[in-house]
């Protein structure tokens, strides 16, 4: 008995003392006057539990009881009102909060009467326990089930439509609501005459109250299992302080003594590492941020220089081909050549600056994809016939393995598509100085699986891990292929992945040639 009146009065300093600091926070704020009432009635709740513990007669413990029933009858329609609130849903849901109020109020009316709670009994250890009247039923349905439970739907609703840092503070009010409203509903049975269980959840509400105001502050929602554990630490010194008091004999109370002062010594050593962690950790979430601007900062930058790049360069590509065709005189065959020099190496140029404003767009989240339904063997053989020439030129056999039944069309962008599958075949290009070069494409369960292989160098297990990493190239392309940004396999990677598909790479090592696989689903 004397642990519930030890959690009840936890609860009910806890929830004042977290309602007064939210409320001072920004006194004008509704969402924060909201969340004080909310926590005044948990605290008229939870003290007048205590109250009720400790009478000696039926009726005071009759009283008592009504008086904590008061204060449970609050806390459903202001935590309804305050999840409206904070979701930005209050004038969209006027007349659900008018109405909630009334039932509130009707129920508030009907409070110290025997329609609400009829009489105390006594139930497991429990001298007098409240007894539930007729009308009590009504508020079990309609306030806290209908109340509360319509609030979490309206989470979970909002939560499906939200990203970032408010997603995961719906994520802790969530948490909490489960926690808190599900530790005090262990209260109910008792009140019907199911005596399965005591009261065990009583704890809980001061963890709902914490959760629930670091969620509303959102402040350090990444450190509440450490903020829980201090918590947690706090209810068991304070636990521990009482027990010498409650104990019979001089021995117990010596050893309990000495056990509180031990864990207090151990409690002091856990708070003062928990907050060097919540330091560190904040330390790191700052260079976090910082870097996510610099990184944001640095593409928008290559999206700028790159956009500023394509007009010189399409404009030199327009005057030396009309150089080469002689529109402004003759031109020797000497100077036609390097006129075709210039114009390669432009080319190369205006492929570089398309691929670094590609990576800028992706990351940027600039990137638009237009889908249609297309026959994958199709793009492949028009990639396959677009690079044969070069192939054959470089002294390398080129196959396309294609499939013998006609494969299930896919829904993709085909430009990108088309530019991961050449980016591959150019890639196997570079990396491969004899043998061959072979694509196949087939059906694999619900899934098209394209696979590339060469014969060409390979890369090691090291190289693996960072080959599709942007602005990174194999050593073997740097030693035979030094031009090119590294950005290919980059692109490649992203491409497919917002097709929601998979890529990546195998190879037996150095030497030994290299596989890249597609995977795009089609169902």
């Amino acid at each position: 008995m004397n642990l519930f009146f030890l959690f009840s009065f936890i609860n009910g300093v806890i929830a004042i003392i977290f309602g007064l600091f939210v409320y001072f926070k920004n006194r004008k704020n509704l969402t924060n006057i909201l969340f004080f009432l909310m926590n005044l009635g948990i605290t008229i709740w939870s003290l007048s539990y205590c109250q009720w513990l400790l009478m000696e007669t039926e009726a005071s413990a009759l009283f008592w009881s009504k008086m904590l029933n008061f204060g449970a009858t609050l806390i459903p329609i202001l935590y309804l009102h305050w999840v409206f609130c904070l979701l930005n849903l209050v004038k969209k849901k006027k007349e659900i909060i008018i109405t909630g109020y009334l039932i509130t109020f009707v129920f508030l009316l009907f409070s110290f009467t025997p329609y609400y709670i009829k009489s105390v009994e006594p139930v497991f250890s429990f001298n007098y326990w409240p007894q539930a009247g007729l009308l009590y039923i009504f508020f079990l349905f309609l306030g806290y089930l209908g109340l509360i439970g319509y609030a979490l739907y309206q989470l979970f609703k909002t939560r499906k439509i939200t990203f970032g840092e408010k997603k995961t503070q719906i994520d802790y009010i969530i948490l909490a609501s489960i926690i808190g409203f599900g530790g005090g509903a262990t209260n109910f049975p008792l009140m019907f005459g199911i005596a399965l269980f005591p009261p065990f959840g009583q704890p809980l509400i001061a963890v709902y109250v914490v959760i629930l105001t670091l969620a509303i502050l959102k402040y350090h929602l990444f450190n509440i299992r450490v903020i829980l554990t201090e918590l947690l630490v706090g209810m068991m010194g304070v636990i521990l302080l009482v027990l010498p008091f409650l104990m019979e004999t001089f021995q117990l109370k010596l050893l309990t003594s000495a056990i509180f002062f031990f864990f207090c010594l151990f409690g002091y050593y856990l708070i003062k590492v928990t907050h060097r962690e919540i330091k560190r950790r904040a330390e790191i979430e700052k260079l976090y941020k910082e870097l996510k601007v610099l990184d944001k900062t640095k593409s928008e930058f290559i999206s700028m220089a790159s956009h500023q790049l394509r007009t010189p360069l399409s404009a030199i590509k327009g005057y030396v081909a009309m150089l080469i065709e002689g529109s402004y005189g003759k031109v020797s065959e000497t100077a036609k050549e390097k006129l075709k020099s210039v114009s390669y190496s432009n080319e190369r140029l205006i492929k570089i600056v398309n691929e670094l404003l590609n990576a800028s767009k992706i990351e940027l989240g600039k990137m638009e994809f237009k889908k249609e339904k297309i026959q994958i063997e199709d793009l492949i053989q028009s990639c396959y016939e677009e690079l044969k020439n070069g192939v054959e030129k470089k002294g390398l056999k080129f196959y396309f393995k294609k499939p013998k039944t006609a494969l299930p069309k896919i829904s993709v962008d085909s430009l990108k598509i088309r530019q991961v599958v050449l980016n591959l075949l150019d890639n196997a290009l570079k990396y491969t100085q004899k043998g061959k070069i072979e694509i196949e494409v087939k059906k694999n369960d619900s899934k098209i699986q394209i696979l590339i292989r060469d014969t060409g160098d390979g890369f090691t297990e090291e190289e693996k891990k960072s080959i599709f990493e942007s602005f990174v190239r194999g050593r073997a392309g740097i030693n035979h292929w030094i031009e090119g940004a590294g950005l290919g396999l980059y692109i490649a990677k992203k491409y497919i992945g917002l097709h929601q598909g998979k890529i990546w790479a195998e190879s037996q090592g150095k030497g030994n040639g290299s596989t890249f696989y597609v995977e795009l689903p089609y169902r």
